[in-house]
C-alpha cells in the first residue's frame, strides 16, 4: 500500500471540514454583542459572498461498496474535523495497511444530523474484509440501490442546501427514503502545490437512497 493512497483522503476530508470550522469561527466573531476589541481581525473588511452553490441533481444506481467504518461524535465542527483526520489518517489507515487492503473509492461519511451534537460514521471503501476487525470498527455494505445524487460545487458550509435539494426531489417524485443520506468527497480541495482550489470547482456528492 502506497502512503499517498492513504494521504489523499486525509487531506481532502480535513480541508473540507476545516472550511466549516473556519466559517463557524467567523460567525462567532461577528455575533451580535461582540465588541470590536473581542477579535483581532475586526479591523479587517468583512467580505460576504452572495454566490450560491452549484447543485446538479441526478437519479441513478449506486455502486456496490464495502466500507470500513468507525463511529464517533463531536460537539463542534472543529472537533469533527480533528476526529475525521484521526479516523482516516491513523486508525483506518493502520487497519488497511496491516491487512493489505486497497482503498477502492473516495472517503464517505454518514451524519445523523446537520447540527450539534454531531454523531457520524466515517469510512473508506476497501477491496475486501479484514481478517479481523478491531473493536469499534465494522464493515458497512452499500448496495446497488436506486439513489438521487446532488453533485455539489461550492463552499462546504453551504452543503445543507444539497440536502434540501434532495428532500425536494424526493417529495416532488413521490419517493421515500430507503436509508439515510451520505456524503462522498469526490474532489480534492487542494491543487498540486498545496493551495486551496476554488470551492466552486470541488465536487462533493450527497447521496440519498430511495424506494
Amino acid at each position: 500500500m502506497k502512503e499517498n493512497n492513504l494521504l489523499l483522503p486525509v487531506v481532502l476530508i480535513t480541508v473540507l471540514l476545516c472550511a466549516i470550522a473556519c466559517n463557524d469561527n467567523k460567525k462567532e466573531n461577528n455575533a451580535p454583542g461582540k465588541s470590536k476589541t473581542d477579535s483581532a481581525k475586526t479591523s479587517e473588511p468583512i467580505v460576504e459572498s452572495k454566490k450560491g452553490p452549484v447543485i446538479n441533481i441526478g437519479d441513478t444506481i449506486s455502486i456496490k461498496r464495502m466500507v470500513l467504518v468507525m463511529k464517533d461524535s463531536a460537539m463542534t465542527t472543529a472537533r469533527v474535523s480533528m476526529k475525521l483526520g484521526e479516523i482516516y489518517g491513523s486508525k483506518l489507515a493502520a487497519i488497511i495497511k496491516k491487512n493489505n487492503l486497497k482503498i477502492t473509492g473516495a472517503p464517505i461519511a454518514w451524519y445523523k444530523a446537520q447540527k450539534a451534537p454531531y454523531f457520524f460514521e466515517a469510512g473508506l471503501p476497501v477491496d475486501k474484509k479484514p481478517a479481523t476487525l478491531p473493536p469499534g470498527t465494522y464493515i458497512k455494505q452499500i448496495g446497488a440501490d436506486s439513489i438521487v445524487v446532488a453533485h455539489f460545487y461550492g463552499p462546504y458550509d453551504m452543503l445543507p442546501q444539497g440536502y434540501d435539494a434532495l428532500k425536494e426531489w424526493l417529495k416532488d417524485h413521490k419517493k421515500k427514503s430507503k436509508t439515510g443520506p451520505y456524503e462522498i468527497y469526490i474532489g480534492d480541495p487542494v491543487d498540486s502545490t498545496g493551495k486551496l482550489k476554488d470551492p466552486y470547482k470541488v465536487q462533493t456528492d450527497v447521496v440519498w437512497p430511495w424506494k
